[in-house]
């Protein structure tokens, strides 16, 4: 199976990298590996929708794969997804898009430019893989600016009721949606999204957690 492994760093995925057999770097975002039966290509686009959606559509543009793999850490809105667990979004949002009026916000929808499923992408994966299944099936948004203001915060769940949050994610389904290619993305939660304390953080937990879980899962792919 070709398969292409999509990170926004090179740290949220170190674990992985050093378990799998490197073979070639095709350039500065891309490098091909083999684990067990596969053929592994990683791209490490930078964080953002906007180096994402380059870096995505580029080596789609110059590379066919069965399955794309968007993986990294995530914020989470719910205790129920604590901080080290590992979670399958399976619908994600472009949460940004629309306008302030004073303290308000106001979704493309409301302005009437979009359709709310305009803004959310879900995840094309047809595959009956039990180990993927045992995970939480998530909502996600997908920001340019992390949530670390109370009221930033409520607003955005009372709009879009999401569980997690990532600065990648929407951009990865968006692209492989156009392109009709079978899609996950798997986080796994390094913080609540709260007023901003890096203290309650845990970020090696985190890239722990998701690291053994993608090994766990290419291994039965």
């Amino acid at each position: 199976m070709n398969i292409l492994i999509v990170s926004a760093t090179s740290f949220e995925i170190a674990p992985l990298l050093s378990s799998i057999t490197e073979q070639q770097k095709i350039s500065e975002q891309l490098t091909t590996y083999t684990y067990a039966t596969h053929t592994i290509y990683v791209l490490v686009t930078g964080v953002g929708m906007v180096n994402t959606t380059y870096w995505l559509t580029h080596t789609l543009a110059q590379h066919s794969f069965d399955v794309v793999l968007n993986i990294g850490i995530a914020g989470s809105f719910t205790p129920n997804y604590a901080v080290g667990s590992v979670v399958n979004v399976v619908s994600d949002c472009f949460a940004e898009m629309g306008a302030q009026a004073g303290d308000e916000f106001i979704t493309m929808e409301r302005l009437g430019f979009m359709q709310a499923n305009e803004l959310r992408v879900n995840v094309h994966y047809s595959s009956n893989n039990g180990h993927l299944n045992a995970l939480p099936k998530v909502k996600g948004i997908t920001v340019n600016t992390v949530h670390g203001n109370a009221i930033a915060i409520n607003n955005v769940i009372q709009l879009f009721a999401p569980d997690v949050e990532t600065m990648e994610g929407a951009a990865v389904l968006y692209v492989c949606g156009k392109q009709k290619l079978q899609v996950i993305q798997l986080r796994a939660i390094s913080n609540m999204v709260e007023v901003r304390n890096p203290n309650n953080w845990n970020v090696p937990l985190a890239i722990n957690n998701l690291n053994a879980y993608v090994m766990s899962l290419l291994g039965e792919m």
